[in-house]
């Protein structure tokens, strides 16, 4: 874990860590020792912005998974919270046939950011650390390749960070993304191979739109992102991946047990899939350990559908319930580019 002035943050290898108490806002972490007892400091915390946006080469420490990590860049997305009320709150039917509220997005900042190596082995059981992912350009249509280490955080995610190190974050992009440059503030900028991988990828890359919905105090965010095209036995294959993250935002402890999804496609097909837990794991989500993050995938025969469904609950005397999955539509880009080719530095 991490501590500040003597208070405590959750964070990756969260446990009995002791340590002399540091200067009020002194970010600090173990050193890599076997009995972990000894606290380093790593940098200096900064007031979270109430405003405007954060910069390529911020600092942070996450404050749901706790991990360090780096901004490369930013995105604004809209964001359609159903937990909010909406002024039109009569029912209404969607393309997919799912009675839902109308739901206004709003502009919202997300951050594309780096994970530090080090932190992913402590929370690869809360979060996929390997969430963005690219069709791989050769015969085998359903091949993908993963960049590890990727992220995309909320603003309120972040709790920023300053240092004096020169390399503060472990990721083999890293120094090829980032050179240090100590009359910036944040003193790490782009270099041009990010500016050209962000302007090559842009469209496999890009977060446009985010859904969020609570049910029983857990709420689930989703994010799609549409990853290209491909020809399979003369038809064509649309591809698409969603970021999913689960939180706990009471204090009793649940188990997620089943999910149940519904995937409409403009061809007019409606597939239903069952099964138990996700991504093979059937995650607790407690006061200590709030939330769980993954990604999966999804493949239609039409440029366009809809998804939603529910997670099925577990609660410890035993009862069930379900959490609503908010519906989202899978959209292809209006203008298809090449798809992505693989990383060229």
């Amino acid at each position: 874990r991490y501590e500040v002035g003597g208070h405590a943050w959750p964070a990756p290898g969260a446990g009995a860590v002791s340590a002399p108490a540091h200067p009020p806002n002194y970010l600090s972490a173990p050193r890599n020792r076997p009995e972990g007892k000894v606290l380093e400091t790593v940098g200096v915390f900064e007031a979270p912005k109430q405003h405007g946006k954060y910069e390529t080469g911020q600092l942070f420490l996450h404050s749901v998974f706790g991990y360090r990590g780096i901004v490369l860049f930013p995105w604004q997305a809209r964001l359609y919270d159903r937990d909010v009320a909406s002024p039109v709150t009569e029912k209404s039917e969607n393309a997919a046939g799912h009675g839902s509220k109308e739901v206004k997005g709003k502009t919202h900042t997300y951050y594309q950011v780096l994970i530090d190596a080090r932190d992913c082995p402590h929370i690869s059981q809360r979060s996929q650390t390997e969430a963005v992912t690219f069709l791989a350009n050769h015969d085998d249509s359903r091949a993908l390749y993963a960049i590890p280490g990727l992220d995309y955080v909320s603003h309120e995610d972040i709790l920023p960070y300053s240092s004096t190190d020169q390399v503060p974050i472990q990721h083999e992009l890293f120094e090829r993304f980032l050179t240090y440059d100590q009359t910036k503030v944040p003193p790490f900028v782009a270099r041009d191979t990010l500016c050209a991988w962000q302007e090559k990828n842009h469209p496999w890359l890009e977060l446009s739109d985010v859904h969020r919905e609570t049910t029983e105090n857990i709420r689930v965010t989703v994010i799609p992102f549409y990853m290209g095209m491909r020809e399979a036995q003369n038809s064509h294959v649309y591809w698409w991946r969603y970021c999913i993250r689960l939180e706990n935002l009471d204090s009793e402890v649940v188990q997620l047990r089943e999910r149940h999804w519904r995937i409409f496609s403009l061809s007019g097909t409606l597939e239903t899939v069952r099964g138990r837990g996700v991504v093979g794991r059937e995650p607790v989500l407690s006061k200590e350990q709030p939330a769980f993050q993954y990604s999966s995938h999804v493949s239609l025969q039409a440029s366009s559908g809809h998804m939603w469904g529910t997670f099925r609950f577990e609660r410890p005397d035993g009862s069930h319930f379900d959490v609503r999955i908010p519906p989202f539509s899978l959209e292809s880009n209006k203008d298809e580019k090449t798809p992505p080719s693989g990383l060229h530095w």
